[in-house]
């Protein structure tokens, strides 16, 4: 044994540790099971950051560093993000300044929002997704998908948004400078609302950074780590994946809780 350990460079007492911590009960065990428990149920979506907030939300008060290291020995990775699909930006900085100007934060529901159409392509076919964020908390106030990048598209996801409104309502919505968002017919829906519009500088997609965000955690979450049987098949586990976004997928800057958590505690404290 003495000459196994000088070969393998082991000090004696680095190897008497070890055989006697063989022994005892691993003390993080309960911990290692919630651990792994959270990531299979949120698909391996989430890193240690995000779990250790979800471990606290449990009553599990651990630092961080530790839920790092755990994970690690555990083998349990989060997934990677994806790059996010650009279409034609129309006739460029004719229609509406940046008003948004990368003031991300929102101090109530319905103040900002921001929107933005992306891309999937599956069984030889394109899909285009048209969310609307609320920059309050991040949540997904609608959305709409469809086979063609028409103006309906847009138009339709307006009047579903539309209806979250009140009168007390004083709304900013912010975009890209995407033809969608310069046609009269989109800009004279917002003015009909009293809404401000508000777009992109040309070529800068940090203008647009939220929902960009959005898009590259989705398609690293759902597009790319589950397999479909049809386009049908697509839209409902899409469906189910947007409403775990609102409702369950917590975020360190909403306090550890989802979007609508986030939103109905406020409402209610308020």
């Amino acid at each position: 044994m003495k000459a196994l350990l000088q070969l393998a460079d082991i000090p004696r007492s680095t190897y008497y540790y070890m055989v006697k911590t063989f022994s005892m009960p691993d003390k993080d065990a309960e911990l290692k099971d919630v651990i792994q428990a959270i990531y299979k149920e949120h698909q391996g979506r989430y890193g240690y950051r995000r779990i250790r907030e979800e471990l606290v939300n449990r009553g599990h008060h651990v630092n961080h560093k530790k839920v790092q290291r755990l994970m690690k020995v555990l083998g349990l990775k989060c997934l990677i993000r994806m790059k996010k699909y650009r279409s034609y930006k129309g006739e460029v900085g004719k229609i509406a300044p940046n008003i948004l100007e990368r003031d991300f934060n929102a101090e109530k529901p319905n103040e900002k929002w921001v929107t933005d159409i992306t891309e999937f392509k599956l069984f030889g076919e394109k899909l285009y997704l048209s969310p609307m964020l609320d920059l309050y908390n991040g949540e997904i106030i609608t959305y709409t998908i469809g086979s063609r990048p028409v103006y309906s598209l847009i138009s339709k996801m307006l009047d579903q948004a539309f209806k979250y409104l009140t009168d007390k309502d004083e709304l900013l919505i912010h975009s890209d400078q995407g033809w969608h968002y310069q046609m009269k017919q989109y800009r004279h829906a917002l003015e009909k609302r009293g809404i401000k519009q508000s777009m992109s500088r040309k070529g800068n997609c940090y203008d647009n950074a939220v929902i960009e965000s959005f898009f590259g955690i989705m398609k690293s979450e759902f597009l790319y780590v589950n397999e479909f049987e049809s386009i049908v098949h697509f839209k409902q586990e899409l469906s189910k994946y947007i409403d775990y976004y609102n409702h369950k997928r917590i975020k360190a800057k909403l306090k550890g809780m989802s979007p609508v958590q986030y939103r109905t505690h406020a409402q209610q404290v308020a």
